[in-house]
């Protein structure tokens, strides 16, 4: 997506939020005690999920990002040493990101998916299984139950019990396949669907210099965004501390993205 035709979905969204709609909240982070240096997380983005439909390479629009700044997102996890390297790195720079998990590979990592919660990461959704065939290509209800079955899968993991509704309404469908069924069954349920902006390509396998090259390229020609990793890729996690010291240095602000709290 262009800097202008960013720019000018962010002035939609803010002349949304003058006429008393629920567009995003936006407020400063925390700082990052005892280190000057880190790049941390320059502000925290509450979004209404209702509706919200992001991602440049799947809908017309993004979140409200200013030019430079950058949303951090990891699929398919928690995987052993993969994401705990991952969390090890964001820590160091006092990073938050939001994390679409695998409800299969949650319910048998618990304790990574409560580390996350616990270090301040978004838990998000991305099925029970990551099906090959995508949901686009199983029939409706079978689609539908991978997505209440992973929800449910991940909110037990990561905080002991699930409801009828997550406390996290953001999902991320595998392979970016989608219906208009599938769309509307979440808008119903008050669910975020979020895409990405640019993404590392790591479901191919390459070096970790490979990858921190590719992805940086990527994030300069979109200048921001929401950026593509997993967390299941060794990789990917021996690339993260280098881009998180890229980010720092090339001037990128990491913007993290909750729910906005209800009233």
């Amino acid at each position: 997506m262009t800097v202008s035709l960013r720019r000018a979905a962010m002035l939609g969204l803010l002349l949304l939020a003058a006429a008393g709609s629920s567009a995003p909240f936006a407020h400063a982070a925390e700082p990052c005690p005892g280190r000057a240096d880190a790049l941390g997380t320059a502000r925290v983005l509450e979004l209404d999920p209702k509706g919200v439909r992001v991602g440049t390479k799947s809908f017309p629009a993004t979140l409200p990002l200013a030019p430079r700044e950058v949303v951090l997102t990891f699929d398919d996890g928690p995987w052993p040493k993969t994401t705990a390297a991952i969390l090890d790195a964001l820590k160091a720079e006092c990073v938050h990101a939001t994390f679409f998990l695998i409800g299969e590979n949650a319910k048998a990592r618990p304790e990574l998916a409560r580390r996350a919660l616990a270090e301040g990461h978004t838990i998000a959704h991305h099925t029970l299984t990551h099906l090959a065939a995508t949901l686009a290509k199983i029939p409706f209800e079978a689609a539908v139950k991978e997505i209440e079955s992973g929800i449910a899968a991940d909110e037990k993991a990561a905080y002991g019990a699930s409801g009828p509704t997550p406390r996290v309404p953001f999902f991320r469908f595998p392979g970016f396949a989608s219906t208009p069924e599938l769309l509307t069954y979440l808008d119903g349920k008050g669910i975020a669907v979020f895409g990405a902006d640019f993404w590392a390509s790591d479901w191919n396998v390459m070096t970790p210099e490979a990858e921190l090259d590719l992805v940086l390229k990527r994030l300069d020609a979109a200048s921001g965004g929401i950026v593509l990793f997993h967390d299941t890729k060794s990789y990917t996690a021996a690339m993260i501390p280098a881009f998180l010291r890229a980010l720092a240095e090339r001037g990128y602000k990491v913007v993290h993205v909750v729910p906005k709290a209800p009233g």
